[in-house]
């Protein structure tokens, strides 16, 4: 099953958008602040380069791809004793991708970066296409970031329905679609990247070797109590469900490494684990108190989801049951929130460096 077609955020600027609930991915590059001034700081002291290409993969459609490279380049600003680096920004998704919705941000994007005295030339274009394979020149990107992309596989693993019906054969299944996608991942990037260049990724993970653990897939399995309702109730069969899988994988800082060295490119800098709240989805107009609060931090969490994966769902399902399906998920979710003080999504930190 090729999900290339549908894999990509809800687009546009609506209610429902990934542009206007992309919070908690937001929280996930505040997260890696530190790592990437690291990688950016020992990029500039080896290799200053007069033009400084960054290449942004999975972007999306929200503001926060244009939040991160103003990021990026206020790093290179402080730190740099050199003159100002032309900046080359290649943002990239798949040709579904709504890349007008991002293109908006850049008036607001150009006039920050004007603040910037002295800052170089800043120019941005759109790649779309698969980062599972290649995308850009050898030896022509010095610094590559991905933020909330990678635990998407390039599709659902084609042995799954021959597996039986086991927990380790879907596992299996799925570690080694896993297997092959970062791989691909890791071989692209490694002819793209000048030697010595740096490479910063974020994505969904474990913080266990256990993949049966609900930690690192309880969201989706808060998803699946809604669909079962609408099951029960008429609204869709029960085989439809039965035969949906999600092209997603949540690697264990085990299994990363494993990949890594197994492909011979990089050095690792950085592999840690980090968790993020998922109240860090929740607009700053939601805080309000007590049981106000919960329901407020469970509808911004089912909004969140639905941005990131309805394309998905309506793909197998159809648009009809998308407004009941959520409503569903996000009393769901609510109830959830109440029982328990601090529901967490583990994220892993990836700071990586070609080698020469």
């Amino acid at each position: 099953m090729e999900v290339v077609p549908m894999r990509h955020m809800k687009g546009g600027s609506g209610d429902t958008s990934y542009a206007t609930n992309s919070l908690l991915q937001r929280e996930a590059i505040n997260k890696m602040k530190t790592v990437i001034e690291e990688a950016i700081t020992n990029l500039c002291k080896t290799n200053y380069p007069t033009t400084l290409a960054i290449a942004d993969l999975g972007c999306s459609s929200g503001p926060n791809s244009l939040y991160l490279v103003s990021q990026i380049i206020q790093v290179v600003e402080r730190i740099s004793e050199h003159e100002s680096p032309e900046y080359q920004v290649f943002l990239n998704d798949l040709p579904t991708n709504d890349f007008n919705t991002i293109f908006k941000f850049l008036p607001s994007f150009q006039q920050e970066m004007k603040k910037l005295m002295g800052i170089g030339p800043c120019l941005v274009s759109a790649v779309p296409g698969s980062f599972y394979g290649r995308l850009f020149p050898k030896n022509s990107l010095h610094f590559v970031h991905s933020s909330s992309s990678i635990h998407w596989l390039s599709q659902v693993p084609d042995r799954l329905e021959r597996a039986d019906s086991s927990l380790t054969s879907v596992y299996k299944a799925y570690y080694d679609q896993f297997q092959k996608d970062f791989c691909s991942f890791l071989k692209g990037r490694s002819e793209e990247l000048v030697a010595g260049g740096r490479m910063v990724l974020t994505f969904l993970g474990r913080n266990n070797e256990d993949p049966f653990k609900r930690e690192s897939t309880y969201a989706l399995e808060l998803l699946a109590l809604a669909l079962s309702q609408l099951v029960s109730e008429g609204f869709i069969e029960e085989e439809k469900v039965k035969s949906f899988n999600f092209p997603m994988y949540a690697a264990s800082p085990t299994e990363v490494k494993l990949e890594i060295e197994k492909e011979g490119s990089f050095r690792i800098n950085r592999l840690e684990l980090t968790e993020i709240d998922w109240n860090a989805s929740k607009q700053e107009s939601d805080q309000v108190d007590d049981d106000d609060a919960v329901k407020s931090s469970g509808y911004s969490m089912a909004k969140c989801v639905r941005a990131g994966i309805e394309p998905f769902l309506v793909g197998h399902f159809g648009q009809e049951i998308m407004d009941e399906l959520f409503s569903r998920y996000r009393e769901i979710i609510t109830a959830h929130m109440s029982k328990e003080k601090k529901p967490t999504l583990d994220y892993l930190i990836l700071s990586l460096t070609k080698k020469d």
